[in-house]
């Protein structure tokens, strides 16, 4: 690992772990809510203790302003909901691009097990060769997605974390397999951080006990968007995210200590 990769991975997390929120949802959902005065959201929840943010490349004059000094993530592919098929991710941004837009990293999603892994796989290579010449970091978000593929599955999860890795990947993102023993096969399968997305909101609780079981599985944080950016309090969700996760809290600490609902 390079000084520049190393230094800018400092600045994308705090101490090697990571609170991250997506929000390039806009390609892929429209202007949905948490999305439509983005700048406000991203104020809140790096004042709540976000370590990074992410969008596409477009919407970086919007973010720098309001991030309180967060790192920030620039997403080079997308899909949209409306479309043939969302497992098919395009490019939307080169490393590049990034710079300009003034990145810390970028990332990359692929969709293993899906007919477009091939492809994927194969941009996936490019990027993570490009970075390299910049000292750029690379997320890749690998997913087991596909045909009779079980999106849950630790084996699969390996899999494909372990394929971001040999692929050239900085940093891994992927689903949660459910509890913290099957995720530990998971974080196994790679030497590199494994981080986990949140997936569709299931209220507060469950978002950190999800949260609070990767970590006791060895994960090395979290990249949520809509359970963070959608919440009702945004701030004080992305604070009880990063108590999990930087502070060691269980889930009911971490919901007092924000003053959230504590969910019988």
């Amino acid at each position: 690992m390079t000084a520049g990769i190393r230094a800018r991975l400092d600045r994308i997390g705090t101490d090697r772990k990571y609170v991250m929120v997506p929000m390039d949802h806009g390609i892929t959902l429209g202007a949905v809510e948490g999305l439509v005065d983005i700048e406000s959201t991203i104020d809140a929840v790096t004042r709540g203790g976000a370590d990074s943010v992410l969008t596409q490349k477009g919407i970086a004059p919007r973010v720098h302003p309001n991030k309180n000094g967060a790192g920030y993530l620039v997403h080079l592919n997308a899909s949209t909901t409306i479309g043939p098929d969302s497992n098919d991710k395009r490019m939307t941004g080169t490393v590049k691009e990034a710079v300009r837009a003034g990145a810390d990293a970028v990332s990359f999603h692929i969709n293993v097990g899906s007919k477009y892994e091939r492809e994927q796989v194969e941009e996936l290579a490019e990027v993570t060769d490009d970075a390299d010449d910049y000292g750029m970091p690379v997320l890749a978000m690998a997913y087991a997605r596909g045909p009779g593929v079980d999106e849950h599955d630790a084996e699969s999860l390996g899999h494909a974390v372990r394929l971001a890795e040999e692929v050239g990947a900085d940093l891994v993102k992927t689903a949660y397999s459910g509890d913290a023993e099957s995720f530990e096969r998971v974080v196994e399968s790679t030497a590199k951080p494994v981080i986990i997305a949140g997936g569709e909101p299931e209220g507060d609780r469950a978002t950190l006990d999800a949260v609070r079981g990767a970590m006791d599985a060895g994960a090395a944080g979290v990249s949520m968007g809509r359970s963070i950016f959608q919440h009702d309090d945004p701030e004080a969700i992305a604070r009880a995210v990063a108590a999990v996760v930087h502070d060691g809290r269980s889930a009911e600490e971490a919901l007092r200590e924000a003053e959230l609902t504590v969910e019988a």
